[in-house]
């Protein structure tokens, strides 16, 4: 757990004192996200077990600052799997991650459709079979329309994964997202 409270201050303060270094031009701005998808969930067990691999809804929040039109930085919270097991338990995989995106917008004054990617370290924790967690790097791809110069939707592809005590996990999302930029 000390993981996830050093990546979330190390998040906090990035996320804070980027205005410090940003000048006041055309393009810098502070965002937040929201999205909503599918995680294909692939469970791979120690020593040669069977890979299990399932469907869950995920769901998710970030926020940071663009820097310009192309480059920033971000922190998210990913919901990537929930499951009830047996005898009323219930097993959760979660993602607390900080990271750097970049985008091209293709349309006039940096609106219309964009790609864009991003890339960062995340910790990645599950709650239910006992608390257990690991840092490891993420990755994605996205494709989206900025209708203005604060308000985008997106369509994105994330790659998480995990690895813990007895088992290690993949996580691909395909999310929509909303971004308002302020």
């Amino acid at each position: 757990m000390n993981n996830a409270v050093s990546l979330a201050c190390a998040f906090a303060l990035a996320t804070l004192s980027a205005p410090a270094f940003a000048s006041e031009a055309q393009g810098h701005q502070g965002f937040v996200r929201v999205e909503l998808g599918n995680t294909d969930f692939e469970t791979s067990i120690h020593g040669g077990g069977p890979t299990v691999t399932e469907d869950s809804d995920t769901r998710g929040f970030g926020g940071g600052y663009w820097f310009n039109a192309n480059f920033g930085v971000e922190g998210n919270y990913i919901h990537l799997y929930d499951r009830d097991l047996r005898g009323g338990a219930e097993l959760e995989v979660y993602s607390i991650g900080a990271g750097l995106v970049a985008k091209k917008n293709f349309g006039a004054d940096g609106n219309g459709f964009y790609l864009g990617g991003r890339a960062g370290i995340a910790y990645v924790d599950e709650q239910g079979s006992g608390d257990d967690g690991s840092v490891q790097p993420y990755y994605g791809v996205n494709l989206g329309y900025d209708f203005n110069r604060n308000v985008g939707l997106g369509l994105n592809y994330t790659h998480y994964h995990g690895e813990f005590s007895f088992v290690d996990i993949d996580a691909d999302v395909l999310s929509v997202s909303g971004e308002y930029r302020f």
